[in-house]
């Protein structure tokens, strides 16, 4: 089902297939876990420094969580990755203050 599959065997297995989906879980796992200890450990700093918590907080701290990520490939995506992470923080925080 992965297209990334480089040199597989002849005949693949369901066991083959199984234990590769079990190795790309963990690793996404692990990712989506450091991203998001990351954005909670900026976000509850910057709710302490400022000493308010409101819509703010999420939208600073998910600016410099993609700003970050994105450096990574630099400025350029640096930027885009800020602008991105701070509109997805902004959006699902205004969605998960009027909802619950």
């Amino acid at each position: 089902m992965d297209p990334s599959i480089g040199i597989a065997p002849e005949k693949q297995t369901l066991k083959f297939i199984m234990n590769d989906f079990k190795v790309k879980i963990l690793s996404y796992g692990k990712s989506f876990a450091m991203i998001g200890a990351v954005f909670s450990a900026i976000e509850c700093g910057i709710e302490s420094h400022r000493g308010k918590s409101d819509w703010k907080n999420g939208t600073l701290a998910g600016g410099i969580t993609g700003g970050m990520i994105g450096l990574r490939a630099g400025v350029k995506a640096g930027i885009v990755g800020a602008a991105g992470f701070a509109a997805f923080s902004t959006v699902i925080d205004h969605y998960m203050r009027s909802r619950f």
